[in-house]
């Protein structure tokens, strides 16, 4: 039993996971669900991304935990330091995308930690209020879920705003990943549904809800090679669903 904070894809038969119940991220074989590594942190983990297929990077607090993936093993990168409480995390164009929340601001990092780029002062944002999913669409650009003001926000590399998506569906948006530069899915938490969002057309539809099994929903993760697409709630649970997308 855990609570997962997040999870992505590594190969088509592994992914990592940030277990916030036992402070640890995990090293999981796709097919059966076995640990094959892991590696135990002294905080809670929180939301991570690939920077490639070799390192990932997880937030805990106001902490980047590097951590290096290797023969199917997890072991313990370098560490950054950045300016606030680290919600949301992705990676574009070489460097970090990142959301802090209490007070929400994103910044742009490069690797070594040095700020690239900013969008509002801590304090005193003009766009968000809980922005704590990220992810990079296929062109580089980033979308923020906001679970407070239920809204999906687009903006390019640089964090200029280029898109804001609303719908009566989206009720505390959370996981969110970018399937094509068109197809994006969404974790709509509270109503218990998994969402498509289309920006070419403004649209939002939901393709997965309660009936189907979705509670909760709270991370996501997609392998593009096999079509497979990774759905875990936000209690405690031992269960991860896998769709196959057709």
């Amino acid at each position: 039993m855990c609570q997962i904070a997040d999870m992505t894809v590594v190969t088509p038969d592994t992914l990592i996971v940030s277990n916030i119940t036992n402070k640890c991220v995990q090293l999981m074989d796709s097919r059966n669900g076995r640990v094959l590594s892991q590696v135990q942190l002294q905080d809670r983990p929180g939301r991570m991304c690939l920077t490639d297929r070799t390192t990932a990077a997880v937030t805990k607090g106001d902490k980047i935990q590097m951590i290096q993936i290797k023969d199917r093993s997890l072991t313990i990168g370098n560490k950054l330091t950045v300016r606030g409480n680290v919600y949301g995390i992705t990676f574009s164009k070489n460097s970090l995308v990142v959301s802090y929340g209490k007070p929400p601001w994103l910044q742009v990092i490069s690797m070594d930690g040095k700020v690239l780029q900013q969008l509002d002062q801590p304090g005193s944002s003009q766009h968000f209020m809980f922005p704590w999913f990220m992810c990079t669409t296929p062109d580089g650009s980033v979308l923020i879920s906001d679970t407070n003001t239920n809204k999906i926000t687009k903006v390019d590399a640089s964090l200029n705003i280029l898109q804001t998506f609303t719908s009566p569906l989206l009720q505390d948006p959370r996981g969110i990943i970018s399937v094509t530069k068109d197809q994006i899915l969404v974790c709509s938490n509270r109503n218990h549904r998994l969402l498509l969002l289309q920006p070419s057309t403004n649209t939002v539809t939901t393709l997965l809800e309660e009936d189907d099994g979705i509670y909760n929903p709270h991370s996501l993760a997609y392998c593009p090679g096999q079509k497979r697409l990774y759905i875990a709630p936000s209690y405690l649970t031992d269960t991860i669903k896998v769709y196959k997308i057709m």
